[in-house]
């Protein structure tokens, strides 16, 4: 499946911005939303080919959104990819466990960032 779109999930006005310049500049096509509320809703009127997701936000919290997103039949083969500063092991476990494809830890690095892309695209 070739990612094109992407929706980018995060509070952190700072995080969308820095997060979008990354893929924009290798030709994504970008959306964002600063918090997981509503979010189905984006989703479905976007369809992106991946979203990457804050934990840590008010409200809905990043694993809630992505246990409703990997639920919904209509959303559940969009990938999900963690992007949160919650680096324990049990947190990526648990991400992982709500439906995510992949986790990273803030501060997120480009190259890590876009190989773990490439390797969905792949998939």
């Amino acid at each position: 499946m070739a990612i094109q779109k992407v929706l980018i999930v995060d509070d952190s006005a700072t995080e969308r911005y820095f997060l979008t310049d990354i893929l924009a500049k290798q030709g994504y096509s970008v959306s964002t939303s600063e918090s997981a509320e509503g979010v189905l809703e984006k989703i479905k009127a976007d369809k992106p080919d991946l979203i990457l997701m804050d934990v840590v936000m008010p409200g809905q919290n990043g694993f809630q959104a992505t246990r409703s997103i990997t639920k919904d039949p209509e959303l559940q083969g969009i990938p999900i990819i963690m992007c949160t500063s919650k680096g324990l092991e049990t947190d990526r476990i648990w991400g992982m466990r709500q439906g995510a494809k992949d986790y990273l830890v803030k501060p997120i690095n480009p190259q890590e960032l876009l190989a773990k892309i490439a390797a969905l695209s792949a998939a």
